[in-house]
């Protein structure tokens, strides 16, 4: 049972940058392709990025945040991690952390594993 764990969430203006952590423990984060997915106050939970480590790291993007945000791992520190920069009132949600064997998915139905959440204010 692998167990996730969000950090790093907190209150930035537009403009500014937050690098959110997720660790894991109870399972080797190699092994799983790793997302993270954010859930606005009365909207659905949606994908914003992912990666893959199969010898080497694969990652993507939403759109919505494609050149602004990058995710990354440590397998070291069993740990993947959210940079985010030139945030925007529009990215404020709760940000989860998820695992999933095999490769990675935008779909969230598809990770088995998630972490409690962790939140993003972006102030205008």
């Amino acid at each position: 049972q692998v167990q996730l764990v969000e950090s790093g969430g907190g209150l930035v203006q537009a403009g500014g940058s937050l690098r959110l952590s997720c660790a894991a423990s109870g399972g080797t984060i190699s092994n799983y392709a790793m997302g993270w997915f954010r859930q606005a106050p009365g909207k659905e939970r949606e994908f914003v990025a992912a990666i893959t480590w199969s010898g080497g790291s694969t990652s993507y993007y939403a759109d919505s945040v494609k050149g602004r945000f990058t995710i990354s791992r440590d397998n070291a520190k069993n740990t993947v991690y959210l940079q985010m920069n030139s945030l925007k009132p529009e990215d404020t949600a709760v940000y989860y952390c998820a695992a999933k064997p095999g490769v990675s998915s935008g779909y969230a139905y598809r990770y088995s594993y998630w972490g409690q959440g962790t939140q993003v204010t972006v102030s205008s």
